[in-house]
């Protein structure tokens, strides 16, 4: 499905710092224009006229033209142009052709002049709030302005490429149809000013993305510059050649590897190489409502047995109230459940090498495993998913990604496993029951495993067939996409993804929600992990695989242990050379 797109985008800034914003340079504007009516000598200065112009187009997403900032500016055509160029060697006007000639260019505000800009708003807010408006006034403006928007901490708002990209019919980019690509989709216009041409973005949901992924490699010509992959498609995308190494056509440095979270880094790689940037590090975490625990005299669960006891006391379905919400419809959705909770128990997929931070995967290259499904952990996690069903809703073994989150934030379910990508559902909801009262933790821990927090979420990479001539600016804007600055930008216009250090400990950020904190410290304490969905080429046919099978245990089909021997023995079948 295509992602619906907004009629009034956002901007590059918080949406309330740019209302105030907004809200200031009308004021200045109309108080020009009083003193201006009441005598010439009062008239506002032409370079004031000038940056407010810029300001408010830039605000606006529209492009300034040598001829309107003129216009604007009031003032004789000379004396503008002199007061334009003067400003443009001051640094506080940038210029970028909008032609191959550059004859014709448009002009943008610089960071420095947005920041002198932000100042400026700042002050001439709480001045009129100390004189007319009170210290409490005063006091709210601070959340946005006086504390950290533009501080030393915070990350600065994006500026445009000084030249724009030459793209022929504008960039093709291919996501999924998720709240965090679709906020980047509602920016659209505004990447548009920043690159330089026009985006054409196309959503599909999971499985179908998948398709469209393998139907576009197949082809000659790459139709999409860049495509969005989920974590563990990326081992068999490389094999396949489906996506493109970095760095044969980047310096990995330009990245800055260090700023983003180890788990999602990693995940990144196949073999050694980068075949993708982390647009997404989405951990899965147990969401719970802190409320219904407290009211219950219930600790967090930090252990699977804890989690089924909490579900249990908390489970009252003649009140409407279930214990949990998970993945359990059949097929993809279950599958990605079956993996984790065999990871809570301390078990991989595969077997892998244990290390001081779970287990080794950066030789999974070699392709020299074996699956581990029908293991005595094995068995323990299948136990568990089935005592799972006794405090879930009566329709759990048809709920899949959102379907579990949306009773959840209706507030008729006390725990549920979720993406952070989700978590917008009841944060940004005010009706709903679970916004500001829902904790974050990594997933309970089963007799032999430890806490962790399954990654997942996206990269955006390359796509090996995409035209020579293509490559060089589809890289440009792969780096604007996954940026510090876009990255934070996404997270203000109400996702909850992030795959930087940086975005994470942005002091603006951490003020939208406080899942931010709770995963940067979960990275920092080694929860966050990728080795329950390991990369490999495999993994596709494995999630379906245990999909299916665990489906038709959990509606009583067939035992656990017959589930767990079927798995295995079709998991084996995939290594089988071809005959």
């Amino acid at each position: 499905m295509n992602v619906m797109r907004g009629e009034n985008f956002n901007q590059l800034i918080p949406p309330q710092a740019k209302a105030d914003m907004l809200s200031v340079l009308s004021f200045m504007e109309n108080l020009g224009d009083e003193l201006e009516n009441s005598s010439e000598l009062f008239a506002s200065t032409t370079n004031l006229r000038i940056t407010m112009h810029l300001i408010r187009g830039h605000l606006e997403g529209r492009l300034t033209t040598m001829t309107s900032l003129i216009g604007a500016s009031r003032a004789p055509y000379a004396t503008a142009n002199r007061r334009i160029k003067d400003m443009q060697e001051a640094g506080l006007i940038d210029q970028r052709p909008r032609t191959v000639t550059g004859k014709s260019f448009s002009l943008h505000p610089s960071v420095q002049l947005l920041d002198q800009w932000t100042q400026l708003t700042s002050r001439v807010q709480r001045l009129a709030s100390s004189q007319f408006g009170g210290a409490a006034a005063a006091e709210t403006s601070d959340y946005y302005f006086g504390g950290s928007y533009l501080s030393a901490k915070s990350i600065p708002p994006m500026e445009v490429l000084s030249e724009p990209l030459k793209l022929a019919g504008g960039l093709r980019v291919l996501v999924h149809g998720d709240p965090t690509f679709m906020v980047m989709d509602n920016l659209k216009r505004q990447f548009e000013q920043t690159i330089g041409t026009q985006i054409h973005q196309r959503a599909f949901s999971i499985d179908r993305l998948r398709e469209e992924t393998v139907r576009n490699a197949n082809r000659k010509s790459s139709n999409y510059d860049i495509i969005a992959v989920d974590l563990p498609w990326v081992g068999g995308f490389a094999e396949e050649n489906v996506l493109m190494p970095l760095d044969e056509v980047m310096d990995i440095a330009r990245i800055d590897p260090s700023d983003f979270h180890t788990a999602g880094w990693q995940a990144a790689h196949w073999g050694g190489r980068a075949y993708g940037i982390p647009a997404q590090t989405t951990p899965e975490l147990l969401f719970y409502r802190k409320d219904f625990f407290a009211q219950a005299g219930l600790e967090p669960p930090r252990t699977t047995q804890d989690l089924l006891n909490a579900a249990k006391a908390l489970h009252d379905p003649q009140r409407g109230l279930h214990g949990i919400a998970w993945n359990a419809a059949r097929g993809t959705a279950l599958g990605h459940t079956v993996l984790m909770t065999l990871a809570d128990f301390g078990q991989p997929i595969l077997d892998l090498t244990p290390n001081a931070g779970g287990y080794e995967t950066q030789h999974l290259a070699n392709r020299d495993y074996r699956f581990t499904i029908d293991t005595p952990a094995g068995l323990q996690a299948a136990e568990f998913l089935r005592e799972l069903l006794k405090y879930s809703p009566p329709d759990i073994l048809s709920m899949s990604w959102y379907e579990r989150i949306r009773p959840y934030a209706a507030g008729r379910i006390t725990m549920a496993y979720g993406y952070t990508l989700l978590a917008p559902y009841f944060e940004l909801d005010d009706a709903s029951p679970a916004k500001d009262q829902t904790g974050y933790l990594p997933h309970p821990a089963g007799p032999n495993g430890a806490p962790i927090a399954p990654v997942g979420g996206y990269v955006m990479g390359i796509p090996a067939n995409l035209p020579k001539e293509r490559v060089a600016a589809a890289v440009e804007a792969l780096l604007v996409f996954t940026s510090p600055t876009a990255q934070k930008l996404y997270v203000q216009n109400g996702s909850r993804t992030n795959p930087r250090y940086s975005v994470g400990s942005d002091p603006d950020v951490r003020r939208l929600s406080p899942i931010f904190e709770a995963v940067d410290g979960m990275s920092w304490r080694d929860e966050l992990q990728f080795w329950p969905r390991p990369p490999i080429p495999e993994i596709n046919d494995i999630i379906q695989i245990c999909g299916e099978e665990f489906h038709d245990m959990l509606r009583g089909i067939i035992s656990p242990q017959d589930a767990l021997r079927r798995a295995q023995e079709k998991a084996d079948a995939t290594l089988q050379p071809p005959t």
